[in-house]
């Protein structure tokens, strides 16, 4: 139990930290695209400005001298581009041309493909009468950018992943330090409960030799106090039986694996079926069964028969006179499952999740003398749990219910 709560909260530990770590990851890219992109942004500018201020405009026509060495801008993947106010290419240096048209209205273009390329549009603007005269765009291949970006991913996931490797470590450490003083109260609660209740036996046991003594000679108690010594054997048998539970429930887990043997379940359910007739018969319960051929698993036979007693005798206590229970058995695979059903009571959906708690009981008003300790349930659940197992329930109020047993087959 204990580990699972511990695994439960390293890996909400792990989600929480991850989701956290993926968020910064997350705004540290954009900060640094956004950066990065500016950058490459203002220097496009820059050479596009010192690119304008060498066209000038003679006789109604735009001259390029550029001070741009060509070998220099493809070196550096850029590329120069003039043109008129008609949008028409006058002059080109470098090779990293942007193929899309002049768009006067939009100053930075970007070009999606093989080599994705980012461009700047500059505005030329003559010197004589500050006149628009024509137009330069400057091109910059957007590898080396996209390439620091991949650097920057591999360095962002590869420092979450090893950050949450370290925290993982960590958070192991850690919820094994927060969870031990609770598993150590734990523990010393059981042990508590074990001890109580073996220690309850022997006084039990003494009232209830000594009442059963005296209802054996009732001449000699008086008529009057008949009652009250069956009142108090009765009692006696409730708190034994309570007793008994405790230390069952106290005790479950502590059953070595290593001293399981094979066990026959179909044998086990014959055995309980035919043990139980009688009773659903002076109840006018038809007690039906579908037992598939030998189903053998693992386990204690001691605890399994247990745990079927208690959900046959819990079907019969709950079904009315002239109901049905049935149990069925079924092989899926390398899991057993063993399905308890009923026409009783039911169930009603809200409190479907509180069956398999301690002394709860869908009967409010049952009290202690009808016979259960509201612990059947409970113990049922962790002898199937302790055995590798589960039991889920499905109830509908006023038609029945259905225990289905699941257990790892051998």
């Amino acid at each position: 139990m204990f580990q699972k709560i511990r695994y439960r909260l390293l890996l909400s530990y792990l989600v929480v930290f991850a989701s956290l770590l993926g968020i910064f990851a997350l705004a540290v890219r954009v900060a640094f695209t956004r950066s990065l992109t500016q950058q490459t942004t203002d220097k496009l500018i820059a050479i596009g400005q010192g690119a304008a201020a060498n066209a000038e405009f003679e006789k109604d026509h735009l001259t390029v001298e550029s001070d741009f060495r060509p070998q220099d801008l493809i070196t550096r993947h850029q590329a120069l581009q003039w043109f008129d106010t008609q949008g028409n290419l006058i002059a080109q240096q470098g090779q990293t041309v942007l193929t899309l048209p002049l768009l006067p209205s939009k100053m930075v273009q970007v070009q999606s493909g093989k080599v994705p390329i980012q461009a700047v549009t500059i505005p030329i603007i003559g010197s004589d009468n500050s006149q628009l005269v024509g137009y330069v765009r400057v091109s910059q291949s957007l590898e080396e950018f996209e390439e620091t970006l991949e650097k920057l991913d591999w360095g962002l996931g590869g420092g979450i992943i090893m950050t949450l490797i370290l925290s993982g470590v960590g958070g192991i450490l850690l919820t094994r330090q927060a969870m031990q003083p609770i598993e150590e109260s734990f523990q010393k609660l059981k042990q508590f409960t074990a001890d109580a209740s073996h220690e309850l036996r022997s006084p039990l046991m003494a009232i209830k030799i000594n009442a059963d003594f005296a209802l054996l000679y009732p001449e000699e108690i008086g008529p009057k106090d008949v009652d009250k010594f069956q009142a108090i054997a009765s009692a006696t048998n409730q708190m034994t039986r309570l007793t008994e539970d405790l230390l069952l429930l106290a005790r479950t887990d502590k059953v070595p694996n290593r001293d399981w043997e094979t066990v026959n379940l179909t044998s086990i359910l014959d055995n309980l079926i035919q043990l139980y007739k009688p009773q659903a018969q002076a109840k006018q319960i038809n007690l039906t069964s579908q037992l598939s051929g030998n189903l053998h698993l693992m386990g204690d036979s001691v605890q399994l028969t247990r745990l079927f007693t208690n959900l046959i005798e819990n079907a019969l206590y709950y079904t009315p006179s002239s109901g049905v229970v049935e149990i069925k058995t079924n092989r899926v695979g390398s899991q057993l499952y063993v399905n308890v059903q009923d026409t009783g009571v039911g169930i009603a959906p809200e409190h479907i999740d509180k069956v398999f708690e301690r002394f709860w009981r869908a009967d409010q008003s049952r009290s202690y003398w009808g016979g259960g300790s509201g612990l059947g349930l409970a113990i049922a659940q962790a002898i199937a749990q302790n055995h590798g197992g589960l039991i889920t329930v499905t109830s509908q109020l006023g038609v029945g219910s259905c225990f289905t047993v699941r257990l790892p087959a051998s």
